[in-house]
């Protein structure tokens, strides 16, 4: 929004029908957003609809941010791009992780169920005295509020050939006794090779109960197109994932099987090992990758018959990615990916230890993912490109599945 005469005039006649607090809020709101487009014009090279050989990218339309200021909440507007990405400078992309993880923090302080660590990050915060337990209830709601709108987002639309999920683990204080709760995590990737966050939940166990209503509640807002999922090899995951996903092959995740085997072997062979099984996944043919499995094994079985057992048994699972382009692989024979995600919330999360309930702990941890998936929306480069993402084949429909979908919607 350019500040000329005609939008001068539209934000006067716009304040003076509000009140002081309100003309102070809306006026902030429009200096902010004008700030915003100048800085963009600046980056680009152009204005609005500008023609000039000078332009670097074109305007995209526009994604909504709040932003909290002592003003009130601005609603601003931040352009995208057609290609590349922009972020203002006068906006910090973290900002929401930073409060959920205020929140947190105050209040566990507050209910008196905080640890030393957590009475430390108290009074580096400067807050021993300076905050009410309604200013902190009404920050958990409104992050509640923004994290199960993203959770409850729908996903209908598009599809996602590659899933991935995984889990981390936190403490949280359940019934005054300090339990673990697992985190478990969904990302997809899109038909055109971007990076979602799919969806998060808390609980009290990884057991096949608890994946398989997660699993279903991802079907229930949209999720379809499933080619291949990716995960480790939770007994109660992957028979949730043959019971929801009917039709998706299922690739085990090949960090997560090699640390198996090496748990079955001396730890002055576990190198050599690694390196034999590593060889396998080298190979650039369907054909190459498992005439290697077959040659490793047989080698291995010399010295360690559990571990040539393990790789025949584990084959078709360790395997499944060279049925897809040989362009992915890489990218989806393991959940290094969601590793990566997994760290960002220990690394949030070990700051406040403890959590006083599994409500905080969702609060925080979804905060970190949400932003994470705006980072992934604005980022230059796609997870896989849009051209290798062509090169697979449509999932043929399961008559199974259509024969479940009419059962369920009859």
């Amino acid at each position: 929004m350019a500040l000329d005469q005609s939008a001068l005039l539209e934000v006067l006649a716009v304040l003076k029908n509000s009140e002081a607090s309100e003309r102070i809020r809306h006026a902030a709101e429009t200096i902010y957003q004008a700030l915003i487009e100048a800085e963009l014009t600046a980056v680009i090279g152009a204005a609005p609809n500008e023609r000039t050989p000078d332009r670097l990218a074109q305007r995209n339309g526009h994604r909504p941010r709040t932003l909290t200021t002592t003003a009130g909440d601005l609603e601003l507007q931040i352009p995208k791009l057609r290609t590349g990405s922009f972020f203002p400078c006068l906006l910090e992309r973290r900002r929401r992780v930073d409060q959920a993880l205020f929140a947190v923090v105050m209040e566990a302080y507050l209910h008196g169920v905080s640890t030393r660590k957590v009475d430390d990050l108290v009074k580096a915060l400067g807050a021993e005295s300076g905050i009410s337990k309604s200013e902190v209830s009404r920050i958990c709601a409104d992050l509640d509020e923004e994290v199960s709108a993203f959770r409850d987002r729908s996903l209908a639309g598009q599809s996602f050939p590659y899933l991935f999920l995984d889990a981390t683990y936190c403490k949280a204080r359940v019934n005054r006794r300090v339990v673990s709760q697992a985190v478990i995590v969904a990302t997809g990737v899109t038909a055109d090779g971007r990076r979602e966050v799919l969806g998060f939940c808390v609980g009290d166990s990884e057991d096949g109960a608890f994946w398989t209503a997660f699993l279903r509640s991802l079907k229930a807002r949209g999720l379809a197109g499933v080619q291949l999922v990716i995960s480790d090899a939770h007994a109660g995951l992957v028979t949730s994932i043959s019971a929801v996903l009917l039709g998706a092959a299922w690739q085990r995740c090949r960090v997560h099987f090699l640390r198996n085997v090496l748990a079955s072997v001396p730890k002055g062979s576990a190198e050599m090992v690694a390196a034999a099984i590593r060889t396998i996944f080298a190979q650039p043919t369907p054909d190459m990758v498992r005439d290697q499995l077959a040659v490793i094994a047989s080698m291995l079985g010399r010295q360690f018959p559990k571990v040539e057992t393990m790789l025949h048994e584990a084959a078709d699972d360790i395997l499944a990615f060279t049925a897809f382009p040989p362009a992915h692989w890489k990218k989806i024979w393991s959940t290094n990916p969601l590793e990566r995600l997994n760290k960002e919330i220990k690394r949030r999360t070990d700051v406040v230890g403890v959590f006083p309930n599994p409500e905080a702990l969702l609060r925080l941890a979804g905060a970190v993912l949400v932003e994470a998936h705006d980072e992934w929306q604005v980022a230059d480069r796609r997870y896989l490109s849009e051209s290798s993402m062509a090169l697979l084949t449509p999932p043929s429909t399961d008559p199974k599945e259509v024969a479940h979908t009419e059962l369920m919607t009859a």
